[in-house]
């Protein structure tokens, strides 16, 4: 099964899971079931209108989701996503 790599400031939402396994054949399925399983997490992925928030960045085996297909990337059992929020601040 696909695993998700959860970055170090979300663990604290997966039980401090560093990696989680879901069930799913696209990208897309397996944010719905990575927030299916740990509930609080979606406010910090998804907006009000239910879509992925722009600074979470996703890699499905080091590439960009966004130079493949999107959240309609496919997925093979043994795949590894990894969840990357964008960082800002300074002055």
């Amino acid at each position: 099964m696909p695993r998700i790599k959860i970055p170090t400031p979300l663990r604290y939402y997966t039980d401090q899971q560093a990696e989680v396994t879901v069930q799913a054949g696209t990208v897309a399925e397996a944010m719905q079931a990575l927030v299916a399983q740990y509930p609080a997490l979606k406010p910090h992925l998804y907006n009000g209108d239910g879509q992925l928030r722009p600074f979470v960045n996703l890699f499905l085996n080091r590439k960009n989701i966004r130079d493949l297909q999107g959240l309609e990337t496919p997925l093979a059992e043994e795949d590894e996503l990894m969840l990357i929020p964008s960082i800002a601040g300074g002055c």
